[in-house]
């Protein structure tokens, strides 16, 4: 059996598989999320929208893996500097550019989104701000899973690999057949995952605003990413990436607080409900003993 597939059938290929599983399901959420918010914008056709930017997301994400594999060192060379004194400093590299534009994008959805919520007049027809082709919807899902897949890449590539020595000079060799595999498995999996996400925010209108500002906290973790990766320093003051230990406990203050805030509305609204229905009733029985008068 080829060595490219034998790391498959080992005990250390079977965990650093399920270690990559879980890995591509925690860092899967703010994809789905964004690929819920993005295909709504075709209206009936989303479905087909969806499961077309996942297979090719999918495939693009296997290339973007050998890639990254082949040209690892390449990344971190930088491509140019800016040096402004005590104003703006950086070393981009093309990980740091792609991860900086990629957060800026989704920070620039997000609060357009928000923006939309809050001036559009008839919320129950609310189609997520103007309408975008089958074929924009899907070239925005494959470029954005592109940008997520930076970072799970390279994730990855920390757990997969493996020293090798020859002639006695030690060498990394990357388990790109376990990578690809993990890739395959998470893509069908948010092919499922994809129309139940999307229905659950359709149904649940009052967690789609919460979707939007964990959508902006996942711009937000990217831009302090790809800052912190071009070692970038505003008025000299150092820009530090966000740790996804702190992104993940605001995400969990946000969701918590959602949650309790929309019970207590619900209490609020049924009290106001049994108010009212409480002053129709006095009101009737009012008007009933001025008509026996």
């Amino acid at each position: 059996m080829p060595e490219i597939f034998g790391d498959l059938f080992t005990v250390g290929g079977f965990f650093t598989l399920l270690m990559l599983l879980m890995l591509q399901a925690v860092l899967g959420f703010d994809n789905l999320l964004y690929i819920a918010i993005e295909s709504k914008r075709v209206g009936e056709k989303a479905p087909m929208v969806r499961r077309w930017g996942i297979g090719l997301a999918m495939l693009f994400r296997i290339v973007l893996l050998i890639i990254i594999v082949s040209l690892f060192g390449a990344l971190a060379e930088p491509l140019f500097t800016i040096a402004i004194p005590r104003v703006l400093d950086g070393e981009f590299t093309l990980q740091s550019i792609v991860t900086l534009g990629g957060g800026g994008f989704i920070i620039y959805t997000a609060v357009k989104e928000i923006t939309h919520l809050l001036t559009v007049d008839d919320l129950g027809h609310h189609g997520g701000g103007e309408k975008k082709s089958v074929m924009q919807a899907i070239t925005m899902i494959v470029a954005m899973n592109l940008v997520f897949s930076f970072d799970s890449i390279l994730s990855a590539m920390a757990i997969a690999n493996v020293k090798e020595t020859v002639d006695g000079v030690t060498e990394t060799r990357y388990q790109v057949t376990i990578m690809t595999v993990a890739i395959v498995s998470s893509g069908v999996v948010m092919m499922l995952m994809a129309d139940y996400v999307a229905e659950f925010l359709k149904r649940n209108r009052m967690y789609e605003v919460l979707g939007l500002f964990i959508l902006f906290l996942v711009g937000v973790l990217l831009v302090t990413e790809g800052a912190h990766l071009a070692h970038m320093h505003i008025f000299t003051f150092p820009i530090d990436a966000m740790s996804k230990s702190s992104f993940y406990l605001v995400v969990g203050v946000l969701v918590i607080t959602d949650i309790i805030s929309t019970k207590f509305q619900k209490r609020l609204w049924a009290q106001r409900e049994a108010e009212l229905r409480k002053a129709k009733a006095y009101d009737a029985a009012e008007a009933r003993s001025k008509q026996a008068e």
